[in-house]
C-alpha cells in the first residue's frame, strides 16, 4: 500500500497537479489538507474518473482535510477525543470545532488526516490552541495505540511544527522569535511522538529536505525551507513501511501548492512494495 500526505493549499485550485501526480506515483491513499472548500464544492468527479473514492471535511474557504482511497473508506470520523475549538476573542471548552482532523479506515489501517493550528504568532490565543491541539491529539494517540497495538495507525499531514534545527533553513523562522520552533512547539510534538508513534520518513530521507517553503522572497529557489508535514505512525504501522520519499519536485512549475507530498510504502499482506523511492 502506498500512502501520502499533502497541504494541497486548495484543491479547486490544484486539483490537475493533485490526481496527475496520484496517478504518476500510484498512490493507494492521500491525505489532504488545506482543501479550503466545503465537501459540495470539493472536484469530485477527478478524483473519481481516477479512480479513488473520498472522505471530505470542510466548512467553509478556510482550512479543510479530506482523504482520497483507491479502497473503500469506512469509520470516518471529523473529529478526536478532546480535539479543541477556537472562536477568536472567546474562550471555553465548547468553542465551534474547526475542519482540522479527519479519520478513516482504509484495508485495516487507520489513518487521520490533520491540519494542525498555525499558531500566528508568539503570545497569540491562536498558539494556545494549537498546544492545546497537540495535547488532546497526545492523549487520543497514546490511547489509541494502547487499545489497538496491533492494528496500523497513522497521523499524517502539516503540523506547523519544525521540530529539530535541521528542519529548518528559512531565515525568518528563528527559535525564541516566531511559531513553529518555539520551544513549547516543538516539546507538545516530542510528547506526541512519545505516545506511541513515530516519525516514519526522517530516517529513509537524506537531511535538508523540507516540506515548506513561502512564495515569499524567493524561498524555494534559495531551498529556505521547513520540514512541517510528516506522517507519524504506530509501531505496528512503521514495521510495515519499506520506504519513504519527500517529492520536492512538486513546488515547481505553474501554480504549485507552497508544500509537498510525502509519501511511505507499507508491505502489508500480499502488498507489492517493489517499487521506486524517489526524492
Amino acid at each position: 500500500m502506498r500512502i501520502a500526505t499533502w497541504n494541497v493549499n486548495s484543491i479547486r485550485t490544484r486539483v490537475g497537479r493533485v490526481v496527475d501526480w496520484m496517478v504518476r506515483e500510484d498512490v493507494d491513499v492521500l491525505a489532504m489538507q488545506e482543501i479550503k472548500c466545503k465537501p459540495e464544492q470539493f472536484p469530485h468527479e477527478a478524483f473519481e474518473e481516477a479512480g479513488y473514492e473520498l472522505a471530505i471535511h470542510g466548512l467553509n474557504q478556510w482550512n479543510g482535510v479530506a482523504i482520497a482511497s483507491r479502497a473503500p473508506i469506512t469509520d470516518v470520523a471529523t473529529e478526536f477525543p478532546g480535539m479543541p475549538g477556537f472562536l477568536k476573542g472567546h474562550d471555553g471548552p465548547d468553542l465551534p470545532k474547526e475542519a482540522r482532523a479527519l479519520g478513516a479506515t482504509v484495508d485495516g489501517v487507520r489513518v487521520w488526516s490533520l491540519y494542525v493550528p498555525n499558531g500566528r504568532s508568539l503570545g497569540d490565543p491562536h498558539l494556545t490552541y494549537k498546544l492545546d491541539f497537540y495535547a488532546a491529539l497526545t492523549d487520543y494517540a497514546r490511547d489509541e495505540t494502547t487499545a489497538h497495538p496491533e492494528r496500523p495507525f497513522a497521523l499524517m499531514g502539516d503540523f506547523n511544527v519544525a521540530p529539530l534545527d535541521i528542519d529548518n533553513s528559512d531565515p525568518t523562522v528563528v527559535v525564541g522569535q516566531t511559531t513553529h520552533v518555539s520551544p513549547e512547539e516543538r516539546a507538545a510534538f516530542f510528547a506526541l511522538e512519545n505516545a506511541g508513534v513515530t516519525d516514519v520518513v526522517r530516517a529513509r530521507v537524506p537531511e535538508g529536505l523540507y516540506t515548506y517553503w513561502d512564495y515569499k522572497q524567493l524561498r524555494f529557489p534559495r531551498n529556505e525551507g521547513l520540514r512541517i508535514d510528516f506522517i507519524l505512525g504506530s509501531a505496528a504501522f512503521a514495521e510495515a513501511v519499506t520506504e519513504a520519499s519527500i517529492h520536492r519536485d512538486e513546488r515547481k512549475g505553474d501554480a504549485p501548492s507552497d508544500h509537498v507530498p510525502v509519501l511511505v510504502d507499507l508491505a502489508l499482506g500480499d502488498d507489492d512494495d517493489d517499487r521506486p523511492m524517489i526524492f
